[in-house]
Parts: structure tokens; C-alpha cells; sequence
């Protein structure tokens, strides 16, 4: 199979499945999306809506629009795409009303955890990760819909963030309404209390290289009527948070002896558990590399670059088994779940170390050239960066025939209480069967990472 009918296989599972999945739990009485669906299908709608899902949903249908659109030539009249864009818009309109109205706290700022199935506060928990994702949707909605609207209130989300949340070691956790202190349940895992974690600190780099992204394209320095000094303002706010947060993963957070990322930390990042993250460090192995690309800082680019492809390496040395990836190590002992959101970032991250393995070997070879290698050495180190990039385009490839053959829920009506399917299960065992407690749609369960996969195989495979 070539790249083209692979790419057209990422598409068919995200317009035929994905999409129809997620759309179908529009909420037109209360607003927003239904919080959750068990593992028969059976809906539940009066259950509680999170933060982190509708945030997730509203950054997918805005960019699945923004995908689909560059499909169609960005001429979103016509075309075999123009449904699709027509029908992600709609979905992501609805999913940013739900977050305005529900969500945001008008009294003392910022965004709850949760709220009733029909808009009220539920949970007023005030977390740092929660905020990130709202700027990550807010971001990509803007750059969907052209709302300015949206733009503006995720730089005010941003603007708390660093007002709010963080102190001058890093990024602080969960807070109460009022933003006191409070514990940090939501992202403690293991058998420990967190001050502060890698997870929170690599989404809200996710959030701020969308920010910035969006930033720079639709206001950039040079405009038609001249130079703009507060759209380079703008843009070096959020580009100098990012360096800051590139100097905690590379000081703190990444472990150079062990090739991985500390995952809990105090107050200080020092590391209060032995836990290997595998799906974690294959996620930051390309999203950490996709923020420096949008940063365009040559000097940190060339310091961070070599971290993450060694995330990836020993990801594939450790953790790929089984044509999947196992979940994550503590003090030793692996968990041996399959979990949809690893297989996912997996799929991604595998073919990113491929695609940059393919990119760096002829700058490599000139470096040699001009340092006075010979031909044959020259060759050699071309052939061996052809052999680790052909690895991890085939590692890449059979996740996939894996998530195809286990994870992807293909139960049909009749089976269950489903009206379509296509979803993943949320959770496999160390025998490859669905665990069947773990639900398909709940706060955490979401089409972000299974559906960002499509939209980024179906570019990378086009490119």
C-alpha cells in the first residue's frame, strides 16, 4: 500500500467513524456534548460535562475544518470536502457557544473543572491543565472560524495562567474558585500527590504553540499598512513562555542518564516516583518538536531536537511490543494495557522520528563532507539513517494495523445499544480484549488524540 491509500485509509476512518461518532452526541436541548457513554453504548444525558472534553471536541471539529478545507484548496464552496467543512463548523460553533456559557467563570476568571449536564457549576476546580486545553481549543477555533472573540479570551486564559498558576520554578496545578491553593487529585496518579507534573507542563506548551501559531498567521509583524509593534509583542509573549517551559523539560524533566521524562514532581521538579510514561514521552517526542517549529529558535531547536528523537529511540527500544505500545513502568514492572490515547500518540510519534530521521540526513552528510569525512563513511551514515527511519515508518504502520484489528470498537447495532460506532475502546488488556468498566465517552474519552492522529497521518502521508 502506498502513502496515498494509507492517507486515504486515515481519512475514511475519520469522516466515516470519527467524526459521525462524536457529532452524534450533540446536546441541542442543554447545550454542548453528552459527558458520557458506558462501554454498551448506553448514553447517559444527564451526566455531568467536563471541561477537557469540550474543549478537546471543540479543538477537533475546528480542525478537522481547517483539514478539510486544505484538502479542498481551501475552496470550501465546492468540492467532495465542502460537507465536511460545513458539518465540522457547525459542531465546533456549538461546542465554543457550550464553553462561554457554561464554563467561564465571570466572577473570578478562568474556566470550571466541570458542569451539570445542563450548564450549571458542577466542579469549580480551577486547574492549570483544564486552562491549557481551553487555549488549545480557543486558539484553533479562532483560526476556524475567524472570531476574534475566541482569540482574545485565550490570551486571557494565557494571561492568567502566568498571573495565576505559576510560580518562578514552573507551572502550579489545581486552585478552588478563587484560585487558593488546593489539591491536585485530578492530575496524582500512582499513589502520590503531585505538586507539579510533566503532563501539565507539556499541554501547556501544546496550548501556547497553537497560540502562537495562530498568532503568527493571522497578525503577523508585516501587514499591508505597515510594521505592527503590538502584534511582535503579542507573539514574543508567548514565544518567550515557551522558551521558559523548553528550560524546565531540559533541566528538570528530561533524564538524560535514563533517556526519559520524570513524570510527578515537588514543589521544586525533583521526582517523587519511579514512573516511565511511555505514551507520555512518545506524545512529547514530536509535540515538544512541533512547538519549536512554530518558535523558529534555531539555537533552541538545536539544543532540544536531539532530547526528543532520544524519547522516541528509547520508546521503540522499550516499549513497542506486540506491534503496540504498552502503557507505562513503575519502579520496574511494566503495565501491559493497551491505552487508546498511547496507541494514538504512538502512531504519530513513530512516524515523526521517520519523517525527521528522513530530513536531518543530508544536512548530516554535508556536515561530514565539510569536516572532511570520507565518502564511505558518508555513505554509511546515510544507509544507517535510512534503516532508523524505514523502523519507525513500519513501527508506525503496524500500531495502526493493531489499533485497526483490537482498538476500534466495530460492534454494530443490535450488538449493543449503539446507533453507529468507530470509536475506540478505551482500554485493552494484557491479552488484548476490551476492558469492559472503561467507558467510550467520559470527561477524559475524547476524539482528541485518536482524531488528531488522522488529520496528522493524513498530512504527514500526503506531504
Amino acid at each position: 500500500m502506498d502513502k496515498a491509500e494509507l492517507s486515504q485509509e486515515f481519512l475514511a476512518h475519520l469522516t466515516g467513524d470519527i467524526i459521525p461518532f462524536w457529532a452524534g452526541l450533540r446536546d441541542d436541548e442543554n447545550g454542548g456534548f453528552y459527558g458520557l457513554v458506558d462501554f454498551n453504548h448506553k448514553l447517559d444525558k444527564k451526566a455531568r460535562k467536563g471541561c477537557i472534553l469540550n474543549s478537546r471536541i471543540l479543538w477537533f471539529f475546528s480542525s478537522a475544518k481547517l483539514l478539510f478545507e486544505e484538502l479542498s484548496g481551501n475552496k470550501t464552496d465546492t468540492g467532495e470536502y465542502a460537507e465536511n467543512v460545513k458539518l465540522c463548523m457547525h459542531e465546533a460553533e456549538h461546542a465554543y457557544d457550550f464553553l462561554k456559557k457554561a464554563f467561564l467563570d465571570k466572577d473570578n476568571g478562568g474556566v470550571f473543572w466541570a458542569v451539570t449536564y445542563d450548564g450549571k457549576p458542577a466542579d469549580t476546580l480551577k486547574h492549570t491543565y483544564c486552562h491549557a486545553f481551553a487555549i488549545y481549543a480557543l486558539a484553533a477555533y479562532f483560526d476556524a472560524s475567524g472570531d476574534r472573540t475566541a482569540f482574545d479570551l485565550a490570551m486571557e486564559l494565557a494571561d492568567l495562567i502566568e498571573s495565576r498558576c505559576t510560580d518562578e520554578v514552573g507551572y502550579l496545578e489545581a486552585f478552588n474558585r478563587d484560585f487558593t491553593p488546593a489539591r491536585n487529585d485530578e492530575l496524582s496518579e500512582n499513589g502520590v500527590m503531585a505538586d507539579k507534573t510533566m503532563n501539565t507542563l507539556l499541554h501547556v506548551f501544546e496550548a501556547y504553540t497553537e497560540l502562537l501559531r495562530v498568532t503568527k498567521k493571522h497578525f503577523p509583524a508585516v501587514q499591508k499598512s505597515g510594521y505592527s509593534r503590538e502584534n511582535v509583542e503579542t507573539a514574543s509573549k508567548i514565544a518567550n513562555r515557551m522558551r521558559f517551559i523548553l528550560d524546565i523539560f531540559k533541566d528538570k524533566i528530561y533524564n538524560t542518564k535514563l533517556r526519559r521524562q520524570e513524570v510527578f514532581f515537588d514543589k521544586d521538579y525533583n521526582p517523587i516516583i519511579d514512573l516511565h510514561s511511555y505514551g507520555h514521552d512518545i506524545e512529547t517526542s514530536w509535540l515538544m518538536d512541533r512547538g519549536l517549529e512554530v518558535l523558529s529558535d534555531v539555537d533552541y531547536s538545536n539544543e532540544i531536537e536531539p532530547l526528543t528523537l532520544s524519547l522516541a529511540e528509547r520508546i521503540y527500544e522499550r516499549a513497542y511490543v506486540d506491534h503496540s505500545l504498552l502503557n507505562e513502568c513503575e519502579k520496574g514492572v511494566d503495565d501491559k494495557r493497551r491505552i487508546w490515547w498511547v496507541q494514538a500518540e504512538t502512531v504519530i510519534g513513530f512516524m515523526h522520528a521517520s519523517q525527521k530521521i528522513q530530513r536531518k540526513k543530508d544536512r548530516v552528510n554535508l556536515t561530514m563532507k565539510a569536516s572532511g569525512a570520507t565518502a564511505k563513511e558518508r555513505q554509511e551514515t546515510v544507509v544507517e539513517a535510512e534503516r532508523r527511519s524505514a523502523n519507525f515508518f513500519m513501527a508506525s504502520l503496524d500500531v495502526w494495523e493493531f489499533i485497526k484489528d483490537r482498538q476500534i470498537d466495530r460492534r454494530r447495532p443490535g450488538d449493543t445499544d449503539a446507533k453507529i460506532s468507530g470509536e475506540w475502546y478505551s482500554e485493552l488488556d494484557g491479552n488484548f480484549e476490551p476492558i469492559t468498566v472503561k467507558n467510550l465517552v467520559d470527561e477524559w474519552k475524547c476524539p482528541y488524540h485518536n482524531g488528531r492522529m488522522c488529520i496528522e497521518m493524513i498530512r504527514r502521508l500526503r506531504e
